[in-house]
């Protein structure tokens, strides 16, 4: 999506929503139209890194994590298999989390998971392939294709935050079930990704 797209995106969604339209003019234009990360293989690793973390505590142990490498952006996967687990687990990271992290170096560098052929495959191909590497299931993969691929039309309804921004917004008195988040998604379509964002941020709990 180009910047022409998420603008006519936010003046969808304020026709059709008029709930979500009071959270878009909170918030003023899309933050993912200036979010063009350009390394996928350092967004998968930020996924991984973020799971299950607030968002501070995640962004702590990133900064500790690149300092491993004496570098401000993200080490290549051969600087990361390279890495001894003591100084990652100095910076943070789980038992568990560097050996997903060197699973995804492991998989890009044999070309089990072909960073370069991802934007040629649609929403669910993309995700097919991503969860072969062990750690990134379907939010992972979903938060890849938001803030990484920039596909338009993502709703990730086992996202906690969505699940909250929703139940929120819209005054239900229970957490809505995956059904109903779809529904109410319906009149986003096909800008449920940025519709995400704006629920994201008024919870100030934009994830990646």
């Amino acid at each position: 999506m180009t910047q022409a797209d998420y603008a006519r995106a936010r003046r969808l969604l304020l026709r059709r929503d008029p709930v979500l339209g009071a959270i878009i003019r909170r918030h003023g234009p899309c933050g993912l139209a200036g979010d063009q990360r350009a390394d996928p293989f350092a967004s998968l690793v930020q996924a991984v890194v973020w799971q299950q973390l607030s968002t501070k505590a995640a962004a702590s142990i990133y900064r500790k994590f690149l300092a491993v490498f004496g570098e401000s952006t993200c080490p290549p996967p051969e600087a990361l298999l390279a890495a001894p687990d003591e100084a990652l687990r100095g910076a943070g990271l789980s038992r568990p989390k560097i050996a997903y992290l060197r699973d995804l170096a492991t998989k890009v560098l044999d070309g089990t998971v072909r960073l370069d052929a991802l934007d040629a495959l649609d929403d669910e191909r993309v995700i097919e392939t991503l969860t072969q590497v062990k750690g990134i299931g379907r939010w992972s993969a979903e938060m890849f294709l938001i803030f990484k691929l920039h596909r338009p039309d993502v709703l990730p309804v086992g996202d906690l935050g969505i699940v909250r921004a929703i139940q929120k917004a819209y005054g239900l008195r229970k957490p809505p079930a995956p059904a109903r988040m779809l529904k109410i998604g319906e009149a986003w379509r096909p800008y449920r990704s940025v519709a995400c964002w704006y629920l994201w941020a008024s919870l100030d709990a934009t994830p990646l």
